[in-house]
């Protein structure tokens, strides 16, 4: 089928014409895309920074729980030895700084 110049009239053709941003306009988008990317870097420092002090608290955690049981057991030994030293020499006062025991009648 052939296409008549009379049908050819009847089409619209449709140019794109093109404009061209100013330098303003290019550093202006340039300016909000570094913007953009400048906040995600910060929101990810952010996040590693926070799973580093995750990581230290749940060391401190743990340090805590070790240092209380070690403070249970120590309380347990104060109890055995002050057990074993009042059967040896009794009731009584000890002066740490002279080694003086002074039993209570």
């Amino acid at each position: 089928m052939a296409v008549t110049e009379e049908s050819k009239l009847g089409q619209t053709e449709t140019k794109v014409s093109e404009t061209k941003f100013t330098e303003e306009e290019l550093k202006s988008l340039s300016d909000l895309q570094q913007g953009y990317t400048n906040t995600q870097t910060k929101f990810g420092q952010i996040r590693v920074q926070r799973l580093l002090l995750n990581q230290q608290l749940e060391g401190l955690d743990e340090a805590e729980l070790r240092l209380e049981t070690e403070y249970t057991e120590l309380q347990k030994a104060e109890r055995e030895q002050v057990e074993s030293l009042n059967k040896k020499y009794g009731a009584g006062n000890l002066d740490p700084k002279t080694g003086v025991f002074t039993p209570t009648s």
